[in-house]
């Protein structure tokens, strides 16, 4: 299964892992609840209230409102990493393993752009051990993206003179995209994904 059919499968059913339904749908109002207010300005009330359930009913699913972003910003984040480390695991060169990645996870970023900014803007709400397990999800994240661009400055593909810091700059030009992209603007999450990659191969001197 390529990149682009595996992010198909994350978009279509983005919470399937979710159950039962009742936790879904508070955890679905969670995140539409702390991308349009944030997670300190957003109440149990509030929550429970879009996903048309009282405020006691929320907690038979969640202990408190950070178990909600915790398991929020994990199934994301393990998304996210699942998506870059399939299009790593591809055959082919360094450049279009690294085209693939680029393009698939910027496409997420895109498509998901609401639980994208809960996920990727929310971490220091977190408690201690939360954000402990979501920063070692993170620093797999950047693993497998240094991993790839490393493969390509080997390969004599890629001029990195800085492979560490061209890969948080990569991320952070990827992640940014949840910040800023409109449904109703003029690109697509597809077309976003294909500039993007074109755009890091240019950042890494890819050879054409």
């Amino acid at each position: 299964m390529g990149a682009a059919a595996q992010t198909d499968e994350v978009e279509n059913e983005p919470w399937g892992e979710v159950t039962p339904d009742a936790a879904r749908r508070l955890l679905v109002a969670a995140v539409e609840a702390f991308a349009e207010r944030g997670y300190h300005a957003t109440t149990t009330r509030d929550i429970a209230g879009r996903a048309g359930m009282s405020p006691a009913a929320l907690y038979i699913h969640y202990k408190t409102k950070e178990e909600l972003l915790h398991r929020i910003s994990r199934i994301g984040h393990e998304k996210a990493l699942e998506i870059l480390q399939t299009a790593s695991a591809h055959e082919g060169t360094p450049a279009e393993r690294l085209s693939d990645a680029v393009r698939s996870f910027v496409r997420w970023h895109a498509s998901q752009h609401t639980t994208a900014r809960v996920v990727q803007y929310e971490l220091d709400a977190l408690g201690p051990e939360a954000r402990a397990e979501i920063v070692a999800l993170r620093r797999r994240t950047d693993e497998v993206v240094r991993g790839i661009i490393n493969d390509g400055v080997q390969a004599g593909e890629f001029d990195v003179p800085d492979v560490r810091g061209t890969t948080v700059a990569v991320l952070s030009l990827c992640i940014d995209v949840a910040r800023w992209f409109n449904v109703a603007g003029r690109q697509t999450p597809d077309e976003v994904g294909a500039l993007y990659a074109d755009l890091v191969l240019r950042m890494v001197g890819a050879k054409r």
